[in-house]
């Protein structure tokens, strides 16, 4: 196993307020801090000595006192529609996962916020592994500028990005780490920085109640609920979870959100699992349930792993489901799954050092299958 020396605190742990106030706090002039934050964020520089517009002896004492590494990459694969995962290794061992969806109007980096998870959804991979730790904010925030850097998305230039879309749906839940995911998110969407809107960022929830109206004060971003399930018996055995946060108390809050956060709606996500939660009765019960809340569904063919008994839905009572849906008048799309030749899926990360030897074996046969057919590039 890999040793890892004590690391010195990341630069990227501050708020642009924050680094204001340390550089004032050590006697420094606060025009200083504006030049690091324009050469972190906007020119994605890396190296303290390349700095050029700061002084030398400030270059010293930055290098002294802090690292400017983003994760370090233990593992990248590439799948044969170009879905990019990323296995991060923190300073403690432990492993984190990235993806990276391109597609031809936009680019989407799948972010995650904990290494594992505790809310344990059924049809989760991650959930499967249990919790190991919350991701630091330099860690979460971290994983967009490392893939800006190997996309090459640098200067940071708002009206042409390879990365515009950024959705918290990786590992863990988002909300459970709540100061964490704040602060990268403000550090993402600071105006002179790396300037995303907070329209093009998703966090996604599995209904932590008590979170949802303080995301839309503290952040503004779009929210996205993993819903499931309709029912409160049903969704407590897909997501045990709601036992905890109730499907009435989670409708109610979410209805709030949209004029709370001055977000267009909510996205509903919903996994189709065959014979359960697929039924025509589900799609009906769904759009009364849902009824007044300012939504879009997003239907998500289940993405197989092993361990796992469940069971996709077929394509024609997906489809069956969505009509219903429409009907009712709602926004309805069924998600086209990206990466699952590489485990990269949506509900398909896991990092866990019990399966990682699996997995190892699992993604280097990828890789040579992947070489073999020359379909994609791996590492």
């Amino acid at each position: 196993m890999r040793e890892f020396k004590p690391l010195k605190p990341s630069v990227f742990q501050f708020s642009f307020a924050e680094l204001t106030a340390f550089f004032e706090e050590k006697g420094m002039a606060k025009f200083r801090a504006k030049q690091l934050w324009n050469w972190l964020y906007v020119h994605g520089q890396c190296a303290f000595n390349q700095m050029s517009n700061l002084p030398g002896s400030l270059k010293v004492f930055l290098e002294n006192n802090f690292s400017c590494e983003t994760p370090r990459l233990a593992k990248e694969l590439t799948s044969n529609d170009g879905t990019k995962k990323w296995l991060f290794e923190g300073p403690d061992g432990k492993r984190f996962e990235a993806v990276f969806i391109p597609e031809r109007s936009r680019g989407t980096l799948c972010v995650s916020s904990q290494i594992g998870c505790f809310v344990g959804c059924k049809f989760c991979r991650t959930g499967s592994q249990g919790f190991e730790r919350n991701l630091s904010a330099d860690e979460v925030l971290g994983q967009v500028l490392f893939a800006k850097t190997l996309l090459g998305d640098w200067p940071t230039n708002p009206q042409n990005r390879k990365i515009n879309n950024l959705v918290f749906m990786g590992m863990g839940e988002p909300l459970f780490n709540y100061e964490n995911l704040c602060k990268a998110v403000n550090i993402l969407t600071c105006k002179s920085g790396l300037e995303f809107s907070r329209h093009d960022i998703t966090v996604s929830t599995s209904g932590i109640t008590d979170k949802i109206l303080p995301l839309a004060r503290d952040t503004g971003v779009n929210l996205a609920v993993s819903l499931h399930a309709v029912s409160e018996e049903k969704r407590s055995v897909l997501i045990p979870i709601n036992k905890t946060y109730k499907l009435s108390e989670l409708f109610a809050t979410v209805k709030k959100y949209p004029e709370m956060s001055k977000t267009d709606r909510v996205t509903f996500e919903y996994v189709m699992l065959e014979d359960i939660n697929d039924s025509e009765d589900d799609a009906r019960l769904f759009a009364q349930v849902i009824k007044g809340i300012r939504a879009k569904i997003n239907l998500i063919p289940f993405n197989a792993w092993d361990g796992s008994e469940l069971k996709s839905s077929c394509q024609e009572a997906i489809e069956r489901f969505a009509l219903i849906l429409r009907k009712a008048g709602y926004i309805c799309t069924i998600r086209n799954s990206r990466g699952q030749d590489i485990m990269a899926a949506c509900g398909q990360l896991k990092t866990s050092k019990r399966f990682l030897k699996l997995d190892q074996l699992q993604l280097d046969s990828v890789e040579k299958a992947v070489d073999k057919s020359n379909c994609g590039r791996s590492i």
